[in-house]
């Protein structure tokens, strides 16, 4: 197994790993963390694979084109994110579901709120 270089510190000494070049969103985030992927990188880890002619990287990005924002998108029917090229059925439910878990979180902080 090969180490990683050595930092030496005035309180420890802290492994460093190589700084690696990510071809896909998902090395992005859990190089970096979730927070530094813009949207059209978060919808494209949803998607997780493009198409003969469209990477997931752009279906991405033709997502956020053509909603403008997540708020945008989950407002969608799942026929209109049918009707986008490189959507199939296993892709679209996944963007839902992941929509859904959402506001169920929101739905959970606003009771929260409520109660407090």
């Amino acid at each position: 197994m090969q180490g990683y270089p050595k930092v030496k510190t005035e309180k420890k000494e802290l492994r460093t790993e190589n700084v690696r070049t990510w071809q896909h969103p998902g090395g992005k985030l859990r190089e970096l963390g979730a927070d530094k992927l813009s949207d059209a990188e978060l919808l494209a880890i949803l998607v997780s694979t493009g198409t003969k002619n469209k990477s997931a990287e752009q279906i991405g990005e033709d997502l956020v084109a053509k909603y403008a924002s997540f708020r945008g998108l989950a407002n969608q029917p799942l026929h209109a994110l049918l009707d986008m090229k490189g959507l199939g059925d296993v892709k679209v439910i996944r963007i839902a579901a992941a929509f859904e878990i959402a506001r169920r979180i929101a739905d959970e902080i606003s009771e929260e709120y409520a109660e407090a």
